[in-house]
């Protein structure tokens, strides 16, 4: 392959990068620690953890439901159902929880 397909073979790959969605520049470490401020009294979040309402479930498994998609995971967060508390989370909040969620798959 010639140098000057190569560039542009980069180039586009750079180019195509731009336009990525927000879940995959969110902050899965960051999303883990939410989670177990704000999720571990209701569901388990992480490994170990030992105690969560029996009625809701774990994040791992969310993260393996058939269609699970970390974008619908965010806009879900936003606009949460009844039955959960109304955390005032921001986008990059509710995408980083839902990059940390995807992450358990």
């Amino acid at each position: 392959m010639s140098p000057h397909v190569r560039r542009i073979c980069l180039l586009l790959g750079v180019i195509s990068g731009v336009g990525t969605s927000s879940a995959l520049a969110a902050d899965a470490d960051h999303g883990a620690d939410l989670a177990k401020r704000w999720c571990a009294s209701c569901h388990v979040v992480a490994n170990g953890q030992t105690q969560a309402s029996a009625d809701v479930p774990s994040f791992a498994s969310v993260a393996r439901r058939p269609g699970f998609s970390p974008e619908r995971l965010a806009f879900f967060l936003l606009d949460p159902h009844p039955k959960m508390p109304n955390f005032p989370l921001s986008r990059s909040e509710a995408g980083d929880i839902a990059a940390y969620i995807s992450s358990l798959r």
